[in-house]
């Protein structure tokens, strides 16, 4: 049985960073990482017109179901193999990522937390809590670096379903946590007190 570990946050809190981090502090030989970014639902069976009005940023665009059978396949010691998700198409690959499971399993995802079936699987649950500015300022700079868009359309995505569906949804997930992470602390000293707690998690579990 696995410790699984949540990280939760809105766009650009730095989930991934944080995530890195621990990796880091834990060893990469005990820690296998699931990014619940990868459960987008498939949408080949509608346009690509049709895609193009879904709101990506609302629970219903994620495959939660299949994302809580493999964590209870991790957890007790199943590989799982992950959909390969295409974000320019809103559809599956037909590929995908084999994860094996190990004594510990980092998750992260803007809307973890949201759904109560993944929330009490967490035997340690973390939010980012980031203020407005700086995410839209991160997501902005990542988008532009690395996925080529204009830092407008962005702009506007992030005005028109980002920001409400994170008010929505995301902000009041953060009472499940039970650690808030802010924007003062350093990522690298949250992720070396996070990794003496998840230790002591595997040694006392319950």
């Amino acid at each position: 049985m696995g410790i699984i570990v949540g990280i939760c946050g809105g766009s650009g809190a730095g989930k991934t960073t944080l995530v890195g981090e621990l990796i880091r502090c834990l060893g990469p030989d005990r820690v296998s990482s699931v990014a619940f970014d990868a459960y987008y639902r498939d949408l080949s069976h509608i346009t690509m017109q049709e895609r193009m009005q879904v709101n990506y940023d609302h629970p219903d665009s994620l495959d939660h179901e299949l994302f809580v059978e493999h964590l209870h396949d991790l957890r007790n010691g199943r590989t799982v193999e992950i959909p390969k998700y295409d974000f320019a198409t809103h559809t599956r690959t037909g590929e995908v990522i084999v994860v094996e499971p190990k004594e510990i399993v980092i998750l992260d995802g803007i809307l973890l937390l949201n759904f109560g079936e993944i929330s009490k699987l967490l035997d340690l649950a973390v939010f980012i809590d980031i203020p407005e500015a700086v995410r839209l300022e991160r997501r902005t700079q990542r988008d532009v670096r690395e996925r080529g868009r204009d830092a407008d359309d962005v702009h506007r995505q992030f005005w028109e379903t980002v920001a409400p569906m994170h008010d929505s949804f995301v902000q009041p997930s953060a009472e499940h946590a039970d650690r808030v992470v802010t924007l003062e602390e350093k990522l690298e000293d949250v992720a070396s007190e996070l990794a003496v707690e998840i230790t002591a998690l595997q040694r006392h579990p319950g």
